[in-house]
């Protein structure tokens, strides 16, 4: 079995393409960071930052298994991220741009670097 060369040199293109995600899902946690310090004044119930915080965790594991080539991840990041774009939905009745727009860089340019590893995904 062949190991694969996964130094910064030979994979500049996925490290930058899913650094890339990262700094656009902080947006949505400096989002959610931003509502929590104005709950009291815009009335916001306070399990809403329960879940939203533990969805937020969850979403930055499942990119680390990215990172790490493990399938959970290619499955669990979108998925993740569209319960978030959920929650403040439900909640909020807002539309977060910053989810949709890493759902978009996650189709359009993530699997774009995933896909030609996939065989060594695990």
């Amino acid at each position: 079995m062949n190991s694969v060369d996964k130094s910064f040199k030979n994979n500049k293109d996925f490290y930058i393409i899913f650094a890339l995600i990262l700094l656009l899902f902080c947006l949505s946690i400096n989002t959610d960071l931003a509502e929590f310090s104005q709950h009291r004044d815009i009335r916001i119930p306070a399990n809403f930052f329960y879940y939203t915080l533990g969805v937020d965790v969850l979403v930055l594991i499942s990119w680390v298994l990215l990172i790490f080539y493990k399938k959970a991840g290619v499955i669990l990041f979108p998925l993740l991220v569209f319960i978030h774009f959920g929650l403040h939905n439900y909640f909020l009745s807002t539309y977060l741009y910053s989810d949709i727009t890493v759902l978009f860089m996650y189709i359009g340019l993530g699997l774009f670097a995933l896909i030609p590893r996939w065989n060594v995904l695990k």
